[in-house]
């Protein structure tokens, strides 16, 4: 074995000398995990290439950029370490299931690492040594275990690794299971920071701000996902890497949630597009402790980007202004909601329908929000009638329920409307109105 890219610390070591043909790390995030295999899988494909065998590698990760920094960051640097020349390639891997991207790394004696993203299909379609990356990340990880297990009984080694996510999926399950057929590694951030990992854990926790997320991701506790009202298999499915970028606009009719804060809670506006049956987040607008003023910018810049067919708004407490102000620029698109125990029932309901349905598409990797979908909870108050909390940290599930007023807004449906940007309001509007004042100064 030549030397690594980097130095290793002394869990990254045990997993890489760990030769056992099945192998599960649950790792803390920041702590190297995919890295750490990376070099295993070069190691591996370095001593066949000496001993004139083959030994493929396949890596299956949550989506089509994971797969990709997969193999750039924790693949082709170790191949240059070790002095290997290898070729490149990029292409179109076509299954049952659609055509996938597909990016593969070829090292000499015809030994190659592959990368793309894990589905049933593609985890049947290939005989070869597999890496399950951020395996409890993966949609519908149950059924791609079941059909990637009758490859892998034939002799092949198998590496899962991930952070914890919750109860409902395969890595839950395969971390947990009391048996022998595994080789088991846990390793936590006080582990990995006490073994070298240079990272300031007070710092970390801090800027987290998430006491939920950080017993999850970096002390690897697994929460309990029964009271969850979108459980992490719901979030997870729903991820696209093409979700929350503003620029994939295709000009449909969106929607647009937005929950009042000020000081403790955030203002949040999300936007939704319709594109056939599916709701795209287009855009997610976060801002804590900022004007009322700069808040209506930030609603007015939303207005005049999208084609918007409804908007609803939290209504409650200081929403009241909120809507007020909104509905006098916007008129009758704009629908105020109370948040009462009835109002929210019906909006949280809506909204886990379409998480259900995997009518939604969400950014994906996105911890914090991840977090705030997740921390809603449905409990049953002293009257019997459902209620609905959040943890209380930074913000109170200010994401989730923006993105459920814009679901509420399409129920309440569009209606006809003239499309009318925020710039030719202002040119109709009043000289004194001080927004149409701002507008001319910046439009």
């Amino acid at each position: 074995m030549s030397g690594a890219a980097v130095p290793l610390y002394g869990y990254q070591k045990r997993w890489m000398l760990d030769t056992a043909r099945m192998k599960i790390g649950r790792f803390a995030r920041q702590t190297g995990k995919t890295f750490t295999t990376g070099l295993e899988i070069v190691d591996d494909g370095y001593v066949a290439a000496a001993q004139g065998r083959r030994s493929p590698w396949v890596i299956l990760s949550r989506g089509e950029r994971q797969a990709r920094e997969a193999m750039n960051e924790a693949i082709k640097p170790h191949a240059k370490a070790y002095g290997m020349m290898f070729e490149e390639k990029e292409f179109d891997w076509a299954g049952d299931s659609g055509t996938h991207k597909a990016l593969e790394v070829i090292l000499p004696h015809g030994n190659s690492i592959m990368a793309l993203p894990a589905n049933p299909d593609t985890a049947r379609g290939f005989s070869r040594n597999v890496f399950l990356d951020e395996f409890a990340f993966h949609k519908d990880s149950k059924a791609i275990w079941g059909a990637l297990f009758p490859v892998i009984s034939k002799g092949w080694k198998i590496r899962v690794t991930s952070t914890p996510n919750g109860k409902g999926n395969k890595f839950y399950e395969l971390a947990t299971a009391d048996d022998d057929t595994w080789s088991r590694h846990v390793v936590d951030i006080y582990q990995a920071v006490a073994q070298g990992l240079p990272r300031n854990i007070d710092e970390l926790r801090a800027g987290l701000a998430d006491d939920d997320l950080w017993a999850q991701e970096f002390e690897l506790k697994w929460l309990d996902e029964a009271s969850a009202w979108l459980s992490y298999d719901l979030i997870n499915a729903v991820e696209d890497d093409h979700a929350g970028d503003p620029d994939g606009y295709q000009g449909g009719v969106c929607y647009v949630g937005r929950d009042v804060g000020r000081r403790n809670d955030l203002h949040v506006i999300w936007v939704w597009e319709e594109i056939g049956d599916v709701l795209w987040c287009r855009e997610i607008i976060e801002q804590k402790r900022q004007t009322f003023f700069t808040q209506d910018m930030a609603f007015d810049e939303v207005m005049r980007k999208y084609r918007v067919g409804r908007v609803c708004i939290d209504q409650t407490g200081m929403g009241e202004k909120v809507v007020e102000d909104a509905q006098r620029r916007y008129g009758s698109r704009v629908e105020g909601v109370l948040f009462t125990g009835s109002s929210k029932l019906i909006m949280a309901t809506s909204g886990k329908e379409r998480f259900e349905d995997r009518t939604v598409r969400i950014p994906a990797g996105n911890a914090a929000l991840r977090s705030d979908l997740h921390k809603l909870r449905k409990v049953a108050s002293a009257t019997g009638a459902p209620r609905f909390v959040a943890e209380r940290d930074d913000d109170h599930a200010d994401r989730t329920w923006a993105a459920f007023l814009g679901i509420h807004a399409l129920g309440r449906g569009g209606g006809t409307y003239e499309y009318q940007s925020v710039r030719d309001q202002i040119a109709e509007g009043d000289d004194d109105d001080e927004f149409a004042q701002f507008g001319r100064r910046h439009w």
